[in-house]
């Protein structure tokens, strides 16, 4: 789903209704705007408010505690979830009808608001929002209009960082304290770890996702490569380099290049198009001819937790998954 932003002349009935809902949300900030000054005690911002600073670099009011959430990125639906606070809206993960498989559980009954190519600005309206995560959203219009609804915060870096994305939106929520005692767990589980990691302490780890287009490995930059450095391991091949995009696709004359010791490997969606496809995969001779394939090292994993955008509650679940494949 897309922004419902339109040119004039091929305005759907949609558009014109979510412009209205908009031209009417404006009205009545612009009524309450002289009381809202009114409210301001210092530097600190509106009475009942909290100014945080974006990851973009924005200063943005929000309410002290938000009751009504909106997560515009799986990031941020997980964020929002490890921290007890259940959003009102949420956008599609990526390859998913709803919540990433992760945390369909947890999300059961959340609206969707959106998809991973941007958030259908009616339905973000008519969650009635107080303040909208907006995850690594870069598009400016549609930024704009958000704002419209309601205090908008980008919570994702360049850097892609689930860490730094946790503790901004625990600022935001009014959870820092949470965002800070998770981030101390999750440190002792790493740690944990690779204490019982043994012998396989520093092996080195390849990730990949297979789909019908083919294979493609999980680079530098993204949110897996982020946890398994946590945890010391080595990568293989072009998995030390940081990719252009979030994944790079490799030909199946180069399926050397998902090698290594270990291989975690998976589809976004095992119930999709993408049923069967690892079966098809380990069927090419190039992909028994692996070390790890030959070695029994290879694992399959949830594509939609481990090679997507990632978050909190996505890391402490990789590194069980890691622990049930590599500990003895």
């Amino acid at each position: 789903m897309v922004s419902t932003t339109v040119s004039p002349s091929r305005r759907s009935p949609r558009s014109v209704a979510a412009a209205a809902v908009l031209a009417a949300l404006a009205l009545a900030a612009t009524a309450c705007g002289s009381s809202d000054q009114s409210a301001k005690t210092g530097g600190s911002g509106e009475s009942g408010t909290t100014r945080v600073t974006d990851a973009t670099g924005a200063k943005v009011q929000v309410p002290a505690a938000p009751k009504r959430v909106v997560a515009l990125s799986e990031m941020d639906l997980d964020s929002a979830l490890a921290l007890g606070v259940k959003p009102v809206g949420l956008t599609a993960g990526r390859g998913q009808k709803g919540a990433p498989a992760y945390l369909a559980d947890q999300a059961e009954g959340i609206p969707v608001v959106g998809a991973v190519t941007g958030p259908d600005i009616e339905k973000v309206v008519q969650a009635k929002p107080d303040v909208i995560l907006a995850g690594q959203l870069a598009d400016q219009q549609v930024l704009q209009q958000l704002k419209k609804i309601a205090p908008t915060v980008v919570t994702v870096d360049g850097t892609k960082s689930w860490k730094k994305s946790l503790a901004l939106t625990g600022t935001v929520l009014g959870k820092a304290n949470e965002a800070e005692k998770f981030l101390s767990s999750y440190d002792g589980k790493v740690a944990a770890l690779k204490k019982d990691l043994g012998s396989e302490a520093g092996a080195e780890v390849s990730v990949a996702r297979y789909s019908a287009k083919g294979t493609a490995v999980m680079q530098q930059g993204v949110f897996i490569s982020d946890v398994l450095k946590d945890l010391g391991f080595g990568r293989p091949g072009i998995q030390n380099e940081k990719g252009e995009g979030h994944s790079s696709p490799i030909s199946d004359e180069n399926l050397q290049e998902i090698d290594g010791d270990w291989l975690f490997i998976g589809t976004l969606s095992s119930a999709g198009p993408d049923k069967g496809l690892l079966d098809e995969l380990a069927g090419k001779p190039a992909y028994k001819e692996l070390k790890a394939v030959r070695d029994h090292h290879a694992t399959v994993i949830d594509g939609s937790k481990w090679t997507s955008l990632g978050g909190a509650q996505a890391a402490v679940s990789v590194l069980g998954d890691i622990r049930k494949a590599m500990v003895k």
